[in-house]
């Protein structure tokens, strides 16, 4: 194997690493954050929640089964930067269509390997996600550094203009067509419309930018709100967006992004992790069943609920809001984060991490069953509505409308 070219890697607080370049040669800035998932590097890649940032991978071998056709979670690399450890000599899988250095050169992304990624994933959980510099044509380490803090930061940024489809498109139900669900893509994954779709549900995925007009235009029967990536204290339009949804009490489900979307919805803060949750081994404690699952988190901010916090043990209460009730539903059991909110008068309901995993476990799958399950409930809502309504009429004595009277909807 041909020496690979000398590179460096240099975070804003001038702590400095030595490795070589990893697919592309070139320089790249981000923010540095650290993924404990053993397995799903590919998916990691794709993933649109981290865009801008550069993902630094505990398991020590990466690109082992190369990388195919099938396993992208969108239509491009979004890391802005990719740091390994010991990369694979040859990728070996009968499903592997390339290998993954070859691929990460084809799209441009700057990475580096034969870097301790144990120091540095330690270095970032005692000092925190912070903005970092990978060069693999600087060797001066106080000129990258002057550039790496010249850099916008995650805090503030929004993001999800930039990720989110430019057009509209549909994502068929698998047999039998049961629901029609609106999605707004502030950096959706592609499992998501797949684990809708084999539920019976047909999802219409819209920009960011769609208004409620946009939504219901659909014929939705429910609303959902993607993961994404970016601050979402910045993501005015999309939280104005989710109270018009829960202001006319469509269904809606929130995940991971969209999940801090809602909190903001319900009036609730958001606040920005330490390091944040990255990984497809984190523990979640369902309160309504008291079972714990294992699922697939990509976040840096949370939802901030009165009386809690990071390493606060989060109040078991209904909180009053301008919806009605609403509950913390989940909670990540390494430090306590708010990871799932359901509210109790409206009905709508998030969580945090990635239920449609992609990759991880699949824990947390059963959620898409309870949105099925809320839609299905509020159209037997609608309709025992309607029946009331005509039973109302009977009584006082009006006369029903042609297509009531011939049993048309």
């Amino acid at each position: 194997m041909a020496k690979r070219r000398p590179a460096i890697l240099v975070l804003e607080d001038g702590r400095t690493f030595q490795g070589e370049a990893y697919g592309s040669v070139g320089e790249t800035f981000g923010e540095a954050v650290f993924n404990t998932g053993m397995t799903g590097y590919q998916e990691t890649l794709t993933d649109p929640s981290y865009h801008r940032q550069v993902v630094v991978q505990t398991a020590p071998h990466i690109g082992n089964t190369g990388v195919n056709g099938e396993d992208d979670e969108s239509s491009r690399i979004w890391v802005a930067g990719y740091v390994v450890r010991d990369p694979a000599r040859i990728g070996s899988n009968w499903r592997a269509s390339g290998g993954l250095e070859d691929r990460l050169s084809a799209e441009g992304v700057v990475g580096i390997a034969g870097v301790d990624t144990r120091a540095l994933t330690r270095h970032l959980r005692e000092r925190g996600a912070m903005r970092v510099g990978i060069s693999s044509v600087e060797e001066d380490p106080r000129a990258l550094l002057a550039r790496v803090r010249q850099t916008p930061e995650m805090a503030g940024a929004d993001l999800s203009a930039e990720v989110t489809t430019a057009e509209p498109y549909v994502v068929p139900a698998q047999g039998e067509h049961r629901f029609t669900v609106a999605a707004l893509d502030l950096g959706i994954k592609r499992n998501v419309p797949r684990r809708l779709a084999a539920r019976g549900v047909t999802t219409h995925v819209l920009p960011a930018s769609s208004t409620i007009d946009d939504l219901l235009a659909t014929g939705a029967d429910a609303v959902f709100f993607s993961p994404g990536p970016g601050d979402p204290a910045t993501a005015d339009a999309p939280v104005a967006l989710a109270r018009e949804v829960l202001g006319r009490r469509i269904p809606l489900f929130g995940i991971c992004f969209g999940s801090q979307i809602l909190g903001r919805a319900l009036g609730f803060g958001t606040y920005k992790l330490g390091y944040g949750h990255r990984g497809i081994n984190q523990p979640v404690l369902d309160r309504s069943t008291g079972k714990v699952e294992v699922t697939s988190h990509n976040h840096g901010f949370a939802v901030q609920v009165p009386g809690a916090g990071v390493g606060a043990v989060v109040p078991n209460q209904v909180i009053d809001t301008a919806f009605g009730g609403v509950e913390v539903s989940h909670v990540c059991l390494n430090d306590n984060v708010v990871e799932g909110l359901r509210a109790k008068d409206v009905p709508a309901f998030t969580v945090q991490y990635h239920p449609e995993a992609a990759a991880g476990p699949h824990d947390a799958d059963y959620l898409f069953d309870r949105f099925a399950e809320l839609i299905e409930g509020r159209g037997l809502d609608r309709r025992r509505s309607e029946g009331r309504d005509l039973d109302r009429r009977r009584s006082e004595g009006l006369g029903l409308d042609r297509n009531h009277s011939e049993g048309g909807k």
